[in-house]
């Protein structure tokens, strides 16, 4: 089922809940969890599942973090939310921007403020969702490093309140900030263990729980999404990764029942095995249409003065235009690049509730196996420095590469005790140990294919068997 762009996000259910009978709940948010993954090691979602109520989602398009999350809690598609992926091309700006954290960002009400007015005594805790500051839940938490002027990136985190910062880590420690994205991430550490930003959040929850006992509480697990990435759904080693993440979710599930809250668990898409990486900036230097500027010897992508040039997001990529006549030519173009499925133009994105300004002017869906990568330089030493760091916000476009540690450079941690090193004796280092080798990604995501799904203990009314990534909103509204 596709939910069109001018759809009612509580026309398909017959709500139940009344303003004085809101059931707490917990929806637990497990990154890269599908249907497949669910059995031997995973005893404690598995029970879970087959004690209560379960469906297939239909995953958002693109099926990606923040588009899913904002689908999940609006109930419309991106052409009225406005969130057409994990990032995009501002064009007023004339700026590509990744992973920004603002709620504004998302249109219309949220699942919160239906509540809200359903019940002014209404609370809810947003814990790692995305879209997360200014959001308007009463109390969030989200990372957020600091920026020095001096060029340090201090690892943090941002709350509100702004009490809970000093004291949930006066409890809990800092957050392990390595651990939650990066080459260290899902990866036993000197400091820290896979799983440890999994496990901090969870922690989190039930501080923020015991606390302050929210009506709703959103929590996001993300350990499950790291290996799927770098070794692949089909990889042995992921199998510890979901002992990891089940035992995590298992005693989020008991921790919250024996507090009297319902929990849901839900996931936003399925990770598939990539091993064809498509270069399509690459592709459309060739043709002349990609404007770089050199500073300091190397290139940067100049979106403003490129004629077409694509913004790169798991297994999509927006191409936008800044030359209309183009718009044939580059359709025809990326329609016959191997690892490309499809090319979607206004009526396609029409269909798929995509039309938003935000949107590229093209759209390509990669193929099966395949995923689109940011790279545009021709020549790795003209690539520009942050290629080579963990730097999700500087970067036109997503780049999973950041999971690795570039097997090219010898005695790599070696190289990162000394990065650290000269930062702690305040000197401007540049941690520069991320490979250039799209090739090393082996699991991606992004096109409507897949099985994420959502288990509740109890359904208010039966769950059908699947159901659309707009629907999980009438359902949350149902399970409160």
């Amino acid at each position: 089922m596709i939910v069109m762009a001018n759809a009612d996000p509580l026309a398909h259910f017959q709500l139940s809940v009344q303003s004085s009978t809101v059931n707490r709940t917990a929806v637990i948010n497990v990154a890269g969890l599908a249907e497949p993954l669910l059995g031997p090691r995973t005893p404690c979602l598995a029970r879970f599942r087959d004690q209560g109520a379960a469906a297939r989602i239909v995953p958002a398009f693109p099926a990606l973090t923040c588009t899913a999350q904002a689908n999940y809690l609006t109930g419309v598609v991106p052409a009225r939310h406005g969130i057409v992926g994990n990032g995009w091309y501002d064009r007023a700006l004339a700026e590509t921007h990744f992973w920004k954290q603002s709620n504004h960002l998302v249109a219309g009400p949220k699942l919160w403020d239906e509540l809200r007015r359903r019940d002014p005594r209404f609370t809810c805790a947003q814990l790692f969702w995305w879209f997360n500051m200014y959001s308007g839940a009463d109390f969030s938490i989200t990372p957020r490093p600091a920026y020095p002027a001096d060029g340090r990136k201090v690892f943090d985190i941002y709350t509100h309140p702004t009490s809970i910062r000093p004291e949930i880590k006066q409890t809990l420690g800092e957050f392990p900030f390595p651990a939650f994205w990066g080459p260290a991430a899902g990866i036993n550490g000197p400091s820290f263990s896979a799983d440890a930003a999994s496990c901090w959040i969870a922690e989190s929850a039930k501080w923020i729980e015991e606390k302050y006992a929210p009506t709703l509480s959103l929590v996001y697990l993300p350990h499950l999404d790291y290996n799927l990435q770098r070794l692949g759904p089909s990889s042995p080693r992921v199998g510890a990764d979901l002992e990891r993440i089940d035992a995590i979710a298992g005693g989020l599930i008991s921790f919250f029942q024996a507090r009297g809250v319902r929990v849901v668990v839900l996931s936003e898409y399925e990770i598939e095995a990539v091993e064809t990486p498509v270069h399509l900036n690459r592709l459309f230097r060739r043709e002349g249409w990609i404007a770089v500027r050199e500073e300091l010897g190397l290139e940067l992508l100049d979106c403003g003065a490129s004629e077409v040039f694509a913004v790169a997001d798991h297994q999509v990529a927006h191409v936008y235009l800044n030359d209309p006549s183009l718009l044939t030519r580059a359709r025809d173009l990326i329609a016959r690049q191997p690892g490309v499925e499809s090319v979607l133009g206004e009526t396609e994105k029409t269909g798929l509730g995509l039309n938003h300004p935000r949107a590229g002017d093209l759209i390509a869906v990669a193929a099966e196996g395949a995923w689109f990568a940011y790279y545009y330089w021709m020549e790795d030493a003209r690539a520009p420095d942050f290629a080579r760091c963990v730097d999700i916000h500087r970067k036109p476009g997503y780049d999973p590469a950041e999971l690795f540690l570039d097997p090219k450079i010898p005695l790599v941690r070696l190289k990162i005790l000394r990065r650290l090193l000269q930062s702690k004796l305040g000197f401007r280092m540049l941690m520069d140990i991320i490979p250039l080798d799209s090739t090393l990604v082996k699991g991606s995501h992004g096109r409507r294919a897949g099985r994420p799904v959502l288990l509740c203990e109890r359904a208010p009314a039966p769950l059908p068997s699947q159901i659309d990534s707009t629907d999980v909103f009438g359902i949350l509204i149902n399970q409160l």
